[in-house]
């Protein structure tokens, strides 16, 4: 599977005025593309294994895989065509079940106006306004699947663009398919002990090794998580690991960014009694393995992050919330207090070695949704969000037999929403790199520029007829 990303945040036929700007959006489309095709290269090799792993299983439960010969004697036209614009899965051709129900799900752009084709699946990094199925039939359902943070697309994540879909699987808990739990297994990984140091030896461990821990080579994203921590850094010490404020060498074998969720990774986080789990933009709901992870470990997470977060600790007191403090001096004097009195450290950890989750909503959402992570004998969430497609759109089908009218599905504001980054003001600014702009200061005027890609985009669909790039960018800087 071959992905090409031709994202634009400015219209490359237009000047504008302000160097610093375009110099430090040079800088975003970089580090954009070098995130894209990591997360690529990810999901390609998770692919090719699940795949791997599913030839083993019983024939019965396999999804029915099609050749380019037997679609050839296959009638398409008996099943409802699902599209997928985004080329995510690589799949030119397979008849997928859910449950009673039988659709076909391709890549293949040559069945955009064939007659049986009722929904087109986009993948939120790579939706661009390059080519979409417009003219777009009153029976065409848009879904879109979203699981990842905001930088990689902004302009999704304003009303006039979110609302063009029907269906949607985000991380929200408000989305059709929330995949809010995406990184984490189950409940089982947060009760083990596997990978718990217990604290007599962290405390020995504290000779060598700072009381916090930070990982992170994504630097300067747009929740401005580098700039805590790096005034974090001189009220209290941090080992940090990353290529973000780095300051300690990790092996050679674990310098690469897969490496971090290899056993031997682990041994090393786990010795640590906190690590900084900060995500890389703030919104409701998007937690990532760097929440999770710690929690696994038995290391206590000081998190910044999704504002709902409360919603998800498995207890009350199993995580320092960065939000609870004014300041990061504040932070890091309640950090020493609980590196020193190991009865008020012990709390945080004591519902994993009593392996007790209070949290109900929590469990309930490990329990309802209705996909895996790592597990060969479920669905993963990207089949259930084709699954979720397939099957309402056979609803309608039935509906329509009946004479009744179709369903609409429509996606709410709620289902992909972020606010406005903000920058953290503290007294030790950033080094400049050369030239004398810096990544965080794009984060904000890009957000800004992509209400008004939204409001463009949305008037051009809207229209319901192809359009050029220049014509959209042309919409963007009107005014």
């Amino acid at each position: 599977m071959v992905r090409v990303h031709r994202r634009k945040l400015l219209a490359p036929c237009l000047c504008v005025t302000a160097t610093a700007f375009l110099l430090v959006t040079l800088q975003v489309v970089v580090e954009l593309g070098k995130f894209e095709r990591k997360k690529l290269k990810t999901f390609q090799d998770e692919h090719k294994t699940l795949e791997e792993e599913f030839k083993h299983l019983d024939p019965v439960v396999k999804k029915e895989a099609l050749s380019t010969d037997e679609k050839n004697t296959w009638e398409v036209k008996s099943y409802p065509i699902i599209l997928w614009w985004s080329p995510l899965t690589g799949e030119t051709g397979r008849l997928g079940q859910c449950g009673a129900d039988n659709c076909f799900f391709t890549i293949n752009r040559t069945y955009q106006h064939h007659p049986m084709t009722k929904a087109f699946l986009f993948y939120g990094t790579d939706f661009n306004i390059d080519s979409l199925p417009l003219p777009r039939e009153a029976y065409h359902d848009w879904a879109l699947f979203h699981e990842e943070s905001p930088k990689n697309n902004y302009k999704l994540f304003h009303k006039p663009v979110i609302t063009l879909f029907n269906y949607t699987a985000t991380f929200s808990r408000h989305s059709h398919l929330p995949l809010t739990t995406q990184y984490l297994e189950g409940v089982e990984v947060l009760k083990s002990l596997q990978y718990l140091v217990p604290l007599q030896s962290k405390n020995n461990l504290r000779k060598r090794l700072a009381p916090l821990v930070y990982v992170q080579s994504d630097c300067d994203p747009p929740s401005d998580r580098d700039s805590y921590v790096r005034e974090l850094m001189t009220y209290i010490q941090v080992d940090s690991y990353g290529e973000c404020l780095q300051n300690k060498e990790l092996p050679q074998q674990l310098k690469n960014p897969a490496s971090l969720d290899a056993e031997s990774f682990y041994k090393i986080i786990a010795q640590y009694k906190f690590i900084l789990a900060f995500e890389n933009a703030v919104c409701d709901d998007y937690i990532t393995e760097k929440f999770w992870r710690p929690l696994k470990l038995g290391v206590v997470p000081v998190y910044y992050g999704s504002p709902s977060i409360t919603d998800w600790l498995p207890s009350n007191r199993s995580a320092i919330l960065v939000s609870e403090f004014a300041h990061p001096r504040e932070l890091a004097s309640y950090i020493r207090r609980l590196d020193y009195d190991d009865r008020l450290y012990e709390a945080y950890v004591e519902w994993k070695l009593k392996g007790e989750i209070s949290n109900e909503r929590l469990l309930a959402a490990l329990r309802d949704r209705k996909w895996g992570v790592q597990d060969i004998n479920q669905d993963n969430y990207i089949d259930a969000f084709e699954c979720m497609v397939c099957s309402n759109v056979w609803d309608n089908i039935r509906l329509q037999e009946k004479g009744l009218p179709p369903k609409k599905w429509k996606a709410e504001v709620t289902h992909l929403s972020c606010p406005e980054p903000t920058m953290f003001a503290f007294s030790s600014p950033a080094p400049l790199p050369l030239g004398g702009h810096s990544l965080r200061e794009m984060w904000i005027p890009s957000f800004q520029q992509s209400k008004k890609e939204a409001q463009a985009l949305r008037w051009l669909v809207d229209r319901n007829q192809n359009f050029s790039s220049q014509e959209f960018w042309t919409l963007v800087f009107k005014n």
